[in-house]
């Protein structure tokens, strides 16, 4: 297991996505703990392909998500991800589109 791993909450996705997809921050779980989004933001952007995009979409229980995601993509990720907040979500949430580099 990798060491931002979450035992007690389900993974975001279970297989490398090659296409731009979104990943579901959203759950109860998620608005109830914000290292539960971490942790899913992680999960999600080692899961999409390099030249590839993931939609992070957060609950807005936390606010914009570039303000804890950035700084935990970057020290994660460094130069191979860029972030771009889209927008508020007419549920209230955020996305965050997460940029995979080409390696």
């Amino acid at each position: 297991m990798s060491d931002h791993t979450l035992p007690e909450v389900e993974p975001v996705t279970d297989r490398v996505h090659r296409n731009s997809w979104s990943a579901n921050l959203e759950r109860p779980v998620h608005e109830e703990r914000r290292d539960a989004v971490v942790t899913g933001a992680i999960e999600a952007v080692e899961h999409t392909a390099p030249g590839y995009h993931v939609n992070l979409v957060t609950h807005g229980a936390h606010g914009r998500p570039e303000s804890y995601l950035g700084p935990v993509l970057h020290a994660r990720f460094g130069d191979s991800v860029d972030w771009t907040y889209v927008d508020r979500c007419g549920c209230g949430g955020h996305v965050l589109r997460v940029q995979v580099a080409e390696r």
